[in-house]
Protein backbone atom coordinates (compact mmCIF):
# COMPACT_ATOMS: atom_id res chain seq x y z
CA UNK A 1 0.00 0.00 0.00
CA UNK A 2 0.93 3.81 -0.45
CA UNK A 3 1.08 6.54 1.47
CA UNK A 4 -2.24 7.24 2.23
CA UNK A 5 -3.40 4.02 3.07
CA UNK A 6 -0.55 3.43 5.31
CA UNK A 7 -1.81 6.90 7.37
CA UNK A 8 -5.58 5.94 7.42
CA UNK A 9 -4.47 2.35 8.37
CA UNK A 10 -2.62 3.68 11.32
CA UNK A 11 -4.81 6.32 12.37
CA UNK A 12 -5.75 7.57 15.18
CA UNK A 13 -2.57 7.93 16.94
CA UNK A 14 -0.76 10.82 15.37
CA UNK A 15 2.84 8.72 16.78
CA UNK A 16 1.37 5.42 14.97
CA UNK A 17 0.65 7.52 12.07
CA UNK A 18 4.10 8.97 11.98
CA UNK A 19 5.91 5.51 11.86
CA UNK A 20 3.77 4.28 9.85
CA UNK A 21 4.42 7.07 7.12
CA UNK A 22 8.25 7.26 7.73
CA UNK A 23 7.98 3.12 7.11
CA UNK A 24 9.50 2.88 3.74
CA UNK A 25 12.54 5.28 4.73
CA UNK A 26 13.29 3.11 8.00
CA UNK A 27 15.90 0.03 6.59
CA UNK A 28 16.61 -2.55 8.70
CA UNK A 29 16.32 -2.60 12.81
CA UNK A 30 13.98 -0.54 14.42
CA UNK A 31 16.02 2.31 16.12
CA UNK A 32 15.11 1.64 19.59
CA UNK A 33 15.73 5.19 20.68
CA UNK A 34 12.41 6.22 18.79
CA UNK A 35 9.65 6.61 20.66
CA UNK A 36 7.81 2.94 21.21
CA UNK A 37 4.51 4.41 19.40
CA UNK A 38 6.56 5.99 16.32
CA UNK A 39 8.14 1.88 16.32
CA UNK A 40 4.93 0.32 16.60
CA UNK A 41 3.87 2.48 13.69
CA UNK A 42 6.84 0.98 11.73
CA UNK A 43 6.27 -2.32 12.60
CA UNK A 44 2.63 -1.79 11.49
CA UNK A 45 3.84 -0.42 8.37
CA UNK A 46 6.13 -4.04 7.20
CA UNK A 47 3.31 -5.73 8.74
CA UNK A 48 0.81 -4.19 6.12
CA UNK A 49 2.99 -4.72 3.53
CA UNK A 50 3.42 -8.35 4.17
CA UNK A 51 -0.42 -9.07 4.21
CA UNK A 52 -0.46 -6.82 1.31
CA UNK A 53 1.90 -9.11 -0.71
CA UNK A 54 0.28 -11.94 0.41
CA UNK A 55 -3.38 -11.38 -0.24
CA UNK A 56 -5.12 -13.40 -3.25
CA UNK A 57 -6.94 -10.66 -4.17
CA UNK A 58 -3.42 -8.61 -4.10
CA UNK A 59 -1.98 -11.70 -6.08
CA UNK A 60 -5.28 -11.76 -8.87
CA UNK A 61 -4.38 -8.09 -9.16
CA UNK A 62 -0.78 -8.74 -10.12
CA UNK A 63 -1.68 -11.26 -12.61
CA UNK A 64 -4.10 -8.86 -14.57
CA UNK A 65 -0.59 -6.98 -16.13
CA UNK A 66 1.29 -8.18 -19.16
CA UNK A 67 5.10 -7.78 -19.70
CA UNK A 68 6.75 -5.48 -19.24
CA UNK A 69 4.28 -4.24 -16.59
CA UNK A 70 4.06 -6.91 -14.95
CA UNK A 71 7.52 -6.89 -13.45
CA UNK A 72 6.01 -3.94 -11.63
CA UNK A 73 3.10 -4.93 -10.70
CA UNK A 74 3.67 -3.85 -6.82
CA UNK A 75 4.50 -0.83 -7.36
CA UNK A 76 1.58 0.32 -9.96
CA UNK A 77 -0.66 -1.50 -7.17
CA UNK A 78 0.54 0.48 -4.33
CA UNK A 79 -0.15 3.81 -6.35
CA UNK A 80 -3.79 3.28 -7.83
CA UNK A 81 -4.81 1.73 -4.43
CA UNK A 82 -4.23 5.14 -2.98
CA UNK A 83 -5.68 6.62 -6.13
CA UNK A 84 -8.73 4.27 -5.52
CA UNK A 85 -8.71 4.99 -1.85
CA UNK A 86 -8.67 8.92 -2.41
CA UNK A 87 -11.68 8.38 -4.57
CA UNK A 88 -13.77 6.16 -2.44
CA UNK A 89 -12.82 8.14 0.70
CA UNK A 90 -16.22 8.68 1.93
CA UNK A 91 -16.43 4.99 1.53
CA UNK A 92 -13.14 4.13 3.45
CA UNK A 93 -12.28 6.92 4.82
CA UNK A 94 -12.52 9.30 8.04
CA UNK A 95 -14.05 13.00 7.70
CA UNK A 96 -13.10 14.85 4.95
CA UNK A 97 -9.84 13.75 2.52
CA UNK A 98 -8.64 17.49 2.27
CA UNK A 99 -8.62 17.32 6.05
CA UNK A 100 -6.72 14.25 6.97
CA UNK A 101 -4.64 15.53 3.78
CA UNK A 102 -3.62 18.15 5.98
CA UNK A 103 -3.30 16.11 8.91
CA UNK A 104 -0.98 13.79 7.49
CA UNK A 105 1.53 16.90 5.89
CA UNK A 106 1.10 19.09 9.18
CA UNK A 107 2.46 15.64 11.16
CA UNK A 108 5.37 14.92 9.07
CA UNK A 109 6.34 19.14 9.70
CA UNK A 110 5.67 18.96 13.56
CA UNK A 111 7.87 15.87 13.63
CA UNK A 112 10.45 17.00 11.09
CA UNK A 113 13.63 15.66 13.55
CA UNK A 114 11.98 11.90 13.68
CA UNK A 115 11.74 12.43 9.48
CA UNK A 116 14.93 10.56 8.11
CA UNK A 117 16.92 12.51 6.12
CA UNK A 118 16.13 10.35 2.75
CA UNK A 119 12.35 11.43 3.69
CA UNK A 120 13.03 14.68 3.23
CA UNK A 121 12.42 15.74 -0.45
CA UNK A 122 9.71 13.44 -0.38
CA UNK A 123 7.39 15.28 2.61
CA UNK A 124 8.63 18.76 0.45
CA UNK A 125 7.27 17.05 -2.62
CA UNK A 126 4.06 16.32 -0.76
CA UNK A 127 3.32 19.78 0.49
CA UNK A 128 4.26 20.91 -2.84
CA UNK A 129 1.63 19.25 -4.32
CA UNK A 130 -1.10 18.86 -1.26
CA UNK A 131 -0.87 15.16 -1.75
CA UNK A 132 -2.05 12.73 -0.22
CA UNK A 133 -5.22 14.12 -1.11
CA UNK A 134 -4.66 14.61 -4.73
CA UNK A 135 -4.03 10.87 -5.28
CA UNK A 136 -7.87 11.02 -6.21
CA UNK A 137 -6.93 12.94 -9.44
CA UNK A 138 -5.73 10.72 -12.35
CA UNK A 139 -3.29 13.73 -13.32
CA UNK A 140 -1.14 13.71 -10.14
CA UNK A 141 -1.02 9.63 -10.49
CA UNK A 142 0.94 10.03 -13.47
CA UNK A 143 3.17 12.59 -12.43
CA UNK A 144 4.13 10.28 -9.82
CA UNK A 145 4.30 7.63 -11.81
CA UNK A 146 6.41 9.59 -14.00
CA UNK A 147 8.66 10.94 -11.02
CA UNK A 148 9.06 6.65 -9.12
CA UNK A 149 10.38 5.95 -13.10
CA UNK A 150 13.19 8.64 -12.74
CA UNK A 151 13.97 7.25 -9.28
CA UNK A 152 14.21 3.84 -10.05
CA UNK A 153 18.54 2.87 -11.58
CA UNK A 154 17.42 0.33 -14.33
CA UNK A 155 15.05 1.03 -17.07
CA UNK A 156 11.03 0.74 -16.73
CA UNK A 157 7.76 1.42 -18.23
CA UNK A 158 6.44 3.15 -15.08
CA UNK A 159 6.19 6.78 -17.03
CA UNK A 160 4.29 4.99 -19.16
CA UNK A 161 1.90 3.19 -17.12
CA UNK A 162 -1.13 4.69 -16.37
CA UNK A 163 -2.99 4.43 -19.93
CA UNK A 164 -2.67 0.65 -18.37
CA UNK A 165 -3.93 0.96 -14.94
CA UNK A 166 -6.76 3.09 -16.96
CA UNK A 167 -7.76 0.35 -18.73
CA UNK A 168 -7.46 -2.41 -16.18
CA UNK A 169 -9.54 0.13 -13.64
CA UNK A 170 -12.49 -2.33 -13.64
CA UNK A 171 -10.86 -5.53 -12.65
CA UNK A 172 -8.13 -3.41 -10.17
CA UNK A 173 -11.82 -1.62 -8.90
CA UNK A 174 -13.23 -5.17 -7.90
CA UNK A 175 -10.13 -6.36 -6.36
CA UNK A 176 -9.75 -3.29 -4.39
CA UNK A 177 -12.83 -3.65 -2.97
CA UNK A 178 -12.21 -7.22 -2.19
CA UNK A 179 -9.01 -6.54 -0.89
CA UNK A 180 -9.22 -3.30 1.57
CA UNK A 181 -11.69 -4.10 4.38
CA UNK A 182 -10.03 -7.51 4.94
CA UNK A 183 -6.72 -4.58 5.06
CA UNK A 184 -8.34 -2.96 7.43
CA UNK A 185 -9.60 -5.40 9.73
CA UNK A 186 -6.19 -6.73 10.17
CA UNK A 187 -4.38 -3.50 10.58
CA UNK A 188 -7.16 -2.60 13.03
CA UNK A 189 -5.80 -5.87 15.62
CA UNK A 190 -2.16 -5.60 14.66
CA UNK A 191 -2.14 -1.86 15.66
CA UNK A 192 -3.62 -2.66 18.86
CA UNK A 193 -0.94 -5.24 19.38
CA UNK A 194 1.83 -3.77 18.43
CA UNK A 195 0.96 -0.61 20.46
CA UNK A 196 0.70 -2.98 23.34
CA UNK A 197 3.93 -4.51 22.73
CA UNK A 198 5.74 -1.31 23.01
CA UNK A 199 5.04 -0.53 26.53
Amino acid sequence: MNLLAHALLASPDPEVMLGSLIGDFVRGRIDAALPPRVRAGIALHRAIDAYTDAHTEVAAARVLFVPPYRRYAGILLDVWFDHLLARQWVRFGEGDLDDFSDRVRGLLAMESGLVPERMRGFVAYLEANRLPAAYRDIAMIGQALRGMSRRLKRANPLAEALPVLAALHAPLQERFDAFFPALRNFADVERIRLVESER
